[in-house]
């Protein structure tokens, strides 16, 4: 290769084009990653359905979710640039070297925040009115890790959102089973988000941010995390009682359970090798069981 054709080259990865660049968001935003709330948005949408939902509703209800996270995980690049630029975990993110710039980040932020906002209108009447709140703690919650250690419980906000969200959204009512339901996905979430950030505790702590890791050690992040997931897994049990379950229901959230066990013993405060297995693999197997067994009880016990 001569010396121009080499200078062309690396001008072309310095500065990919459009569709690269948004492939580039997508894969920095882990998209793939929308399973983890989907599954809580199947589980509401056949449960407060009775069994099978109205698959038009259903349809814009998982558009709706994946355009909120998409929009949501644009933010969080957005506002944490700065902080993930100073992370060496985080330091070759294209939004972290400006290879996807802040400008092209909050266009993609309003393309989904509009599709987000338009899909609500699609659903029922009591939806769109409601459209600006989930957006709105989506911007606030990355700010969380730069005031309070409680920022986990921030991220776990955002899930805390799905169930109610889902049942407004196809039947205008909010039961009660919806608002538990949700609590047991931001415990999951956040006990999740605990464990992750035991990897950047130590550069947390020059950067004056946030977490359980940085304020009380390792040995203490990972009992929080296990005490989050043990809530979450008897909330996923409370929620299907109030909501008069069927069995199936309960054969997933003990699924849930038993799997939510399996990956807190994965970690340790001796050895976190395993993290990345712990965070990304379990918590997609974890959300999936759990949703599909929801679904088929509604289904089944209808």
């Amino acid at each position: 290769m001569s010396r121009a054709q080499a200078e062309h080259a690396t001008a072309s990865m310095a500065a990919p084009g459009p569709v690269r660049r948004f492939r580039l968001f997508l894969e920095t935003i882990k998209f793939e990653h929308s399973v983890f709330a989907l599954p809580f948005a199947v589980a509401a949408a056949f449960t407060v359905s009775g069994g099978w939902p109205d698959w038009g509703s259903f349809g814009w209800v998982v558009l709706a979710m994946v355009s909120m996270r998409t929009f949501g995980m644009a933010a969080n690049r957005l506002i944490d640039a700065e902080i993930d630029a100073r992370n060496p975990r985080t330091a070759s993110r294209p939004t972290a070297t400006g290879v996807v710039s802040r400008l092209q980040l909050i266009g993609y932020m309003l393309v989904f925040g509009v599709i987000f906002i338009a899909t609500t209108s699609q659903l029922d009447r009591m939806a769109w009115p409601l459209a600006p709140v989930p957006l709105a703690v989506m911007i606030v919650y990355p700010y969380l890790k730069r005031l309070t250690w409680l920022a986990h419980l921030g991220m776990g906000s955002v899930y805390l959102i799905v169930p109610p969200a889902v049942a407004i959204a196809m039947t205008g009512t909010l039961p009660a089973w919806s608002i538990v339901m949700g609590f047991a996905g931001m415990f999951w979430v956040a006990g999740f988000d605990v464990l992750y950030a035991t990897a950047d505790r130590e550069v947390d702590r020059a950067q004056g941010l946030h977490s359980i890791p940085q304020r009380f050690g390792i040995p203490a992040a990972i009992n929080t995390a296990r005490l989050f997931h043990l809530t979450a897994a008897a909330l996923l049990i409370t929620a299907g009682a109030i909501a008069g379950a069927g069995a199936l229901y309960y054969v997933g959230a003990g699924a849930a359970a038993v799997l939510l066990a399996y990956e807190n013993s994965l970690v340790s405060a001796n050895n976190l090798s395993r993290l990345n297995m712990a965070f990304f693999t379990m918590n997609g197997i974890i959300a999936l069981v759990f949703g599909l067994f929801a679904a088929a009880d509604s289904v089944v016990f209808s």
